[in-house]
């Protein structure tokens, strides 16, 4: 019995979450960069989707770069939040970048073949060189 109560308390600690995952929101040169915070789940995804939309729908920006140094998770819905932004740059001709993935996020770019479409780099710095032609921090 107290089992069952357990897992319970397991079930509703997973499913109740008040954190929100932290995102600011900066622009250099034609690059918005998003940096992220936390646990990129599908709690979080749907937010973030939103806001970074936002943000890159009232910019001239071309390219968007996700900062994840301090991302500690990873799910199938930050992974659909990654693909919809690669294809939100796609649309403008520009390009999606992540940069600082820690080694969790990293494989699961691997596993699910972003590490194929998306430009990953080591810094931010390394990102804004690369997609902006020379800006950088």
């Amino acid at each position: 019995m107290w089992q069952f109560f357990i897992m319970i308390l397991k079930i509703t600690k997973f499913w109740k979450t008040g954190e929100q995952m932290g995102l600011q929101l900066d622009v250099q040169g034609r690059t918005l960069i998003a940096s992220l915070e936390g646990e990129l789940d599908h709690l979080q995804a749907e937010r973030l989707r939103g806001q970074i939309d936002a943000a890159f729908d009232k910019s001239s920006c071309k390219h968007i770069l996700l900062d994840m140094s301090d991302v500690s998770f990873m799910d199938s819905s930050g992974i659909g939040m990654i693909i919809g932004r690669y294809k939100s740059t796609e649309k403008r001709g520009g390009n999606l970048a992540v940069a600082n993935m820690t080694n969790g996020v990293a494989k699961m770019f691997e596993i699910s073949g972003l590490a194929k479409i998306v430009l990953r780099t080591k810094t931010v710095n390394d990102a804004l060189v690369t997609l902006g032609g020379g800006y950088s921090v």
